[in-house]
Parts: C-alpha cells; structure tokens; sequence
C-alpha cells in the first residue's frame, strides 16, 4: 500500500462546532449507513462516518447515555504480549505465562453500554468491529470534546438525517489496506495522540 493512502487516511477530516449548551447535545448513530450525527437541536454540530459492529457482532439499537469517558483507554481483554523485545497480539488470556500484557488502545473512549462504546479506530467502509463505533482519529478528539457523561445516544437501523445531513459526506480511505502502525505506537502513549488538533467553527 502507497505511502500516499495512508496520508489520504491520516489527513481525513470533518468540520465541527462546539456547543452553545453542552445538556441539550444528542447522538444518533444510524448503523445502515455508519453515520453519526451529534446534534444540538435541529444543530448538527458533527457529521462523521464510523465503523459499526458486523452482521455476527451488531453493535445495539436502542436509547442510551453515555457514562464514562477516558481519553487513554485501554481494552483489558486483547492487546500486545510483550518480553524483551519480542512483542505479539493476542488475547489476555492466552498472554504466555511470564510476558507482560497491555491491552489494545483505545483512544477518546465514550461508553454508552456495558463494554460498548465509542472509540479512535481503523475504520473501514464495511463493518468490521465487535459492536464498538469506530471513530477517525482526528474526529474523536472532536466527538470527545462535544458530549459528556449523561450525553443521550440514540442508535438505530436509518434516520432521517441519512436523506440530508449524511448524503454525499465523504469517508476515508478504508483502512483494511493500510499497514498498522507500529506496536511500539500501541505500547506507548503515542497512539493516544495520533492525532491533528481539533479546530471548531
């Protein structure tokens, strides 16, 4: 894969505006067209593509809020075994005994279910993910800063906003043909800022 692709991915990007009122602000995912919209009123103050759960792992339907946000998050069931300088991915549980474990990053984290949430992921154009949404790098900083604990989220099959708000939004590059980035990224905090600035309009 071209250095080029992965810069086109890298430097995706989508316009956001802050709040005037953080309480009246509202997620609506729609999972059919892997869209989220958060709202303020009739507002949209972020339109952005994700990656949602596959047909096997759905991520839910349903009325939510989230209630817990960390900024370095890790997941504490995979991520990277590691001894020396032999590191490997691989579940918690089948970490070789003696290797110490960290879990897989999972930067900007908004959980708005048990084990599911939102979060800084490669995203792909179809879904891919376990039931989490997936979030571009630079947008979940953004999508960070606009909600908070107790944020309502909605998520359904379609919306509305799919026929207006969502129509000809352009998604990044999908991710499955780019290379991962480094496992010393992953281990180090320096996934967690792998990221442009946030700017608002």
């Amino acid at each position: 894969m071209s250095g080029s692709s992965l810069s086109a991915y890298q430097s995706y990007n989508r316009p956001a505006s802050l709040p005037s009122n953080r309480s009246k602000v509202r997620v609506k995912v729609s999972t059919s067209h892997q869209m989220v919209y958060v709202m303020e009123g009739s507002k949209a103050l972020l339109v952005m593509p994700v990656s949602v759960g596959t047909a096997s792992t759905p991520t839910p339907k349903g009325h939510f809020r989230i209630f817990r946000k960390v900024q370095k998050h890790r997941a504490n069931s995979h991520g990277y075994a590691y001894q020396g300088n032999k590191v490997r991915r691989c579940y918690l549980r089948s970490k070789p005994s003696g290797w110490s474990f960290k879990g897989t990053p999972m930067p900007y984290w908004c959980e708005f279910k048990a084990h599911y949430g939102f979060h800084t992921g490669w995203m792909k154009h179809s879904p891919c993910t376990h039931g989490c949404i997936r979030m571009h790098e630079n947008l979940s900083p953004k999508f960070f800063n606009l909600v908070k604990n107790g944020t309502p989220v909605y998520i359904a099959h379609s919306l509305p906003e799919d026929a207006s708000l969502g129509k000809n939004v352009p998604r990044p590059p999908d991710a499955g043909a780019l290379p991962n980035y480094p496992t010393s990224m992953m281990l180090s905090d320096g996934y967690f800022n792998r990221h442009s600035k946030p700017t608002y309009n």
